[in-house]
């Protein structure tokens, strides 16, 4: 199938839906925090926050998130051609606020090393998946970047940083 038209699907469309109610209503579902790290333009290691992030095949290993198609964040990526996930643990709520600035923030006295693709590795993350760039998919007013896993791994056991109603609850995790 070549288009993510629904065969049968009726022609007749809804109204839109407004911007707002559609952020209420999906604020109601729980999400997990990762900053995405790649080199900047300049080659300097630069990162953003994001929450819209999902596994979406184990074979081949593809993973996915989503950032507005008008941030320098996308053109980044884009010219890297990979990036890293860093899933963030629920006492990095300071750092997850750092990179969640319309200027994605720099790493200035954050510990991190290069991995396998050069993309920018969080040392006190909970973990990390280091990935090529797979496919730049439109999404709207967003973008939907694709990432083939290369390297993985687990850094810490920690109760994950969560994101709900625009906060961050402590989730209770149980071993």
């Amino acid at each position: 199938m070549d288009s993510l038209t629904v065969p049968g699907a009726k022609e007749k469309l809804p109204a839109p839906v407004d911007g707002e109610t559609l952020r209420e209503v999906c604020g109601r579902f729980v999400t997990g925090v990762a900053v995405i790290t790649f080199q900047g333009a300049d080659r300097e290691p630069t990162g953003l926050t994001v929450n819209s992030f999902t596994s979406v095949s184990l074979t081949p290993a593809l993973v996915l998130f989503c950032v507005h198609r008008d941030s320098r964040a996308l053109t980044a990526v884009e010219a890297a051609g990979a990036f890293a996930v860093n899933i963030l643990a629920a006492d990095q709520k300071e750092l997850c606020r750092a990179f969640a600035a319309r200027d994605t923030a720099r790493f200035a006295g954050l510990a991190h090393r290069s991995g396998a693709t050069g993309s920018p590795l969080i040392a006190d993350s909970l973990g990390y998946l280091d990935c090529r760039v797979h496919g730049i998919v439109p999404g709207g007013d967003h973008a939907i970047v694709l990432g083939e896993v290369v390297d993985l791994g687990l850094l810490r056991e920690e109760p994950p940083l969560a994101f709900f109603r625009s906060a961050h609850p402590r989730l209770e995790v149980r071993a």
